[in-house]
């Protein structure tokens, strides 16, 4: 059986757990009260920081889960998106509309990669 190694261990949450092979992170977010770009930019800046920590990167992403507080927002956070998503290493990926923990918050995406 694989061991379960976890990084940033909070009460709550661990920001980053390796298993088998798959890394999972927490989701990020930007910071509250910014444009949905800028929200997205701060992210995915996240995102990358915890994927370099945790040994891989954003070629190495199997699957995102992105939460929109607005649906209206979708075409904006994807512009961001697809400037970041590396050609040719799209994940899987879904994008849904949720009430997200604090109302100045805009998107929040979960990743889960490979190591």
């Amino acid at each position: 059986m694989a061991d379960i190694e976890r990084m940033e261990i909070k009460q709550r949450m661990s920001k980053i757990v390796k298993h088998n092979g798959t890394v999972y992170l927490c989701g990020q977010v930007g910071n509250r009260g910014d444009s949905i770009e800028e929200q997205t930019k701060e992210c995915l800046r996240r995102i990358d920081a915890l994927l370099d920590q945790a040994g891989t990167d954003r070629t190495r992403i199997l699957q995102a889960i992105v939460w929109l507080a607005d649906m209206a927002d979708f075409d904006a956070m994807n512009s961001v998106w697809d400037a970041w998503v590396p050609e040719g290493h799209a994940p899987a990926r879904a994008c849904g509309e949720a009430k997200l923990a604090s109302p100045e918050l805009k998107v929040e995406i979960i990743i889960t990669a490979a190591c």
